[in-house]
């Protein structure tokens, strides 16, 4: 079977990458996407949480898990994590077609066999490859790896991507296509949802929930989270893909270089979401840091809905919601279209409520309005509203296209630019919202100059003669 890289598909077979800490995974992981998805750093133990990435291998496609490292010692280690992250590392592997060990050239440690000891079950999905044998660097003492039983080894460097084409071979070749689906018509696509906010909100029990799975560890400590932990689930018959991401503190208060890795990657899933959860602690309030991140995703024409979390913990007075709500959109002054959804990750609370707004979005982040309404409905809010007449101020507005969905935008062409002014670009973005079914979105209107315009024909005008000037240039 032929697949088509533009297409999505479902049901693919899932490959993962194990071994002991700081043996290359990660750096294998973003050699295997084509991307820095996972983040590399010396720090031993920097990945936590399994890190998952549909991917085309030898053009077929590839569900890659790239896991925390195993440690025998698992006692807890500093920050009480360690047992957990071996837990989930060993429950990705039951689940996994294809099993990677990765392990380092001329170094074996007592977590090296002990590990070895532990995949033994899965020996038929195993593949072995040994890291750090860039130009032949210790190859010949990782044949001693054969005396553990294994048929083949793959000496390779990922960070070089020596021999990688002899592992992306092997890895193919260990996985049944056979049962891949057909790629989802567009109207059924998953609707891709970005959980941000700042640390210990509860967006990892937020997703464990949505998901119904442990895909995310939680913990009190703050950024337990540190790479995007992708989780999949349905609801009323709708596909949804949740993008679980590390707390983003102020810039000030970020020290270590891994969290500064964890802070960029959160903020970039928001150009792989269509909309963000932006959860914020409903006992504590608001912060400034949520109005940055909720401006980053605006500013990206990202849906956005304001989850106040903990809502079970809050006082059962009348009117409370209602108060704390009109205080947001207060705040948040030109974003008082989000929605706001009182949620309790812990309890389920509002989850349902939470998924219907998610829906209702993208909906509306996907309506595409065709140019005759459109400019009708544009002809009838100048006629409500005529522009500015004075001399200065005076334009007329010729026609507008919807250009894009997920971002929303509009071009309108108008007869002079510069007069235009943002409370008037401001009214018909209003207009938009009400009249056309944006409610709850952003929505971008970019001014044009019309081709009769003035604005126009001064632009013409000065390429044609710098086009006139070349001209001369070049024939002389």
């Amino acid at each position: 079977m032929a697949f088509d890289r533009s297409k999505t598909y479902g049901n693919i077979p899932v490959v993962v990458l194990v071994g002991r800490p700081n043996v290359g995974k990660s750096t294998l992981f973003n050699r295997l996407v084509r991307t820095r998805r996972a983040i590399t750093d010396p720090t031993p133990g920097v990945t936590r949480d399994p890190v998952v990435k549909d991917v085309f291998i030898r053009e077929k496609p590839v569900r890659l898990i790239d896991t925390g490292g195993f440690k025998l010692d698992n006692d807890g280690g500093a920050d009480g994590l360690d047992s957990l992250v071996v837990e989930k590392t060993l429950e990705t592997i039951k689940s996994a077609d294809a099993i990677v060990l990765l392990l380092e050239a001329g170094v074996l440690t007592a977590e090296d066999e002990e590990f070895i000891a532990l995949l033994r079950p899965y020996q038929k999905r195993l593949i072995v490859a040994v890291n750090k044998t860039e130009g032949g660097r210790r190859e010949q003492e990782s044949f001693n790896l054969f005396s553990f039983g294994f048929e083949r080894i793959y000496c390779i460097s990922a960070e070089h991507g020596d021999r990688i084409a002899e592992l992306e071979d092997a890895i193919i070749g260990a996985l049944d296509f056979s049962g891949v689906i057909e790629a989802l018509p567009p109207e059924k696509e998953p609707i891709r949802i970005a959980i941000l906010g700042k640390p210990n909100t509860g967006k990892s029990t937020l997703s464990n929930r949505l998901t119904a799975s442990e895909g995310s560890l939680v913990s009190d400590i703050p950024g337990t989270t540190r790479d995007v932990v992708e989780g999949a689930f349905t609801y009323k018959n709708r596909a949804f893909i949740l993008l679980d991401t590390a707390g983003i503190r102020r810039k000030s208060k970020v020290t270590e270089n891994i969290e500064y890795y964890s802070v960029n990657r959160a903020i970039k899933t928001i150009d792989e979401a269509d909309i963000v959860f932006l959860m914020i602690d409903a006992q504590e309030g608001l912060a400034d840091q949520d109005k940055k991140i909720a401006a980053l995703a605006s500013g990206k024409g990202r849906g956005i809905i304001m989850a106040l979390n903990k809502w079970d913990a809050m006082p059962a007075i009348k009117n409370t919601f209602e108060a704390v709500r009109d205080r947001i959109r207060f705040l948040f002054g030109k974003m008082e279209y989000a929605p706001v959804v009182a949620v309790s990750a812990k309890t389920g609370l509002g989850a349902d409520t939470l998924l219907d707004t998610a829906i209702r979005l993208h909906r509306q982040l996907t309506t595409q309005i065709d140019t005759g309404p459109l400019n009708q409905a544009l002809e009838r809010w100048l006629e409500e509203c005529p522009p500015p007449q004075g001399p200065q101020t005076r334009f007329k507005v010729k026609y507008a296209v919807q250009v894009s969905t997920r971002p929303v935008k509009f071009v309108m062409f108008v007869s002079r630019i510069h007069a235009v002014t943002e409370s008037y670009i401001a009214y018909l973005r209003n207009k938009m919202r009400k009249e056309l079914g944006f409610k709850e979105i952003p929505i971008e209107i970019e001014i044009r100059a019309s081709r009769r315009s003035k604005d126009a024909q001064d632009a013409a005008h000065a390429t044609h003669t710098k086009h006139t000037r070349h001209t001369k240039h070049t024939a002389v």
